[in-house]
């Protein structure tokens, strides 16, 4: 009789657990973090360091910025060292030409990617970009908006229009040069929750680093975890990251 009871007991721990995987759905690492070009600092350039940074976090995806592709500065593709340094895919998405190279963001992601994207973004100072890379269960967008005010409403429309095209959870992370209690950001919540904390001091005093997640597309998504690695060395910006359990 015992074993009958405790064969019972069993099945329904087993059921218990499996519903509540079931209903927590996909999980995801996402990671933002601008890494000033490898240039920490202590004015040394390090991409074993930064690599170092993000491998600690265990990141499933991650939004890089201020990236050089072999530049007279940098002479080397300092996103593909990095990706070399954490073992993860990479995308490098150039913003504008410079110093017979390119300069720009990009993504490492664990996952090969399916598809991507490179869309234009105003920036008067300098021109920026959006990355969009598909992966089998979710869409990931990356930035880092311009610094001037304008640039980034717009640009907020662009994105908002990438996002609503997908068929896919949509998720984004990025620099976005702009504080909590900004127009841009105030246009940003129109469409994205922002999954990170608005408390967080990420740069130079403020908070300008966020992780989002689209909120009309397929189903739910919940925070778990969420946190701000507090490197003040390796570069100018604190990563930040976040756990989101998404589906249906």
């Amino acid at each position: 009789m015992k074993r009958i009871i405790t064969y019972l007991l069993c099945l329904i721990v087993m059921a218990e657990v499996y519903a509540f995987s079931a209903d927590k759905g996909d999980s995801l690492r996402i990671m933002s973090y601008n890494v000033h070009n490898g240039i920490g600092m202590d004015g040394k350039v390090d991409y074993v360091r930064i690599a170092g940074v993000i491998s600690h976090v265990h990141p499933d995806v991650v939004a890089l910025q201020e990236l050089d592709s072999v530049t007279h500065r940098s002479h080397a593709n300092v996103l593909e060292e990095i990706a070399r340094g954490a073992g993860m895919n990479y995308v490098f998405g150039p913003a504008i030409s410079y110093g017979g190279g390119k300069y720009g963001i990009g993504i490492l992601s664990k996952e090969q990617p399916l598809s991507v994207k490179n869309v234009a973004l105003p920036g008067r100072e300098e021109a920026r970009t959006l990355l969009v890379v598909e992966f089998e269960k979710y869409i990931f967008l990356a930035t880092h908006l311009s610094l001037t005010a304008d640039d980034q409403v717009k640009s907020v429309e662009i994105i908002w229009q990438e996002a609503a095209s997908k068929g896919k959870p949509v998720f984004m992370a990025g620099d976005m040069n702009s504080v909590p209690s900004s127009l841009t950001q105030k246009h940003i919540r129109k469409h994205f929750k922002v999954l990170t904390d608005k408390r967080w001091i990420t740069c130079n005093g403020e908070c300008i680093d966020y992780i989002y997640g689209y909120k009309k597309r397929d189903g739910k998504f919940t925070v778990r975890q969420k946190g701000m690695i507090e490197d003040y060395v390796a570069s100018d910006h604190c990563p930040v990251y976040v756990d989101v359990y998404y589906g249906k």
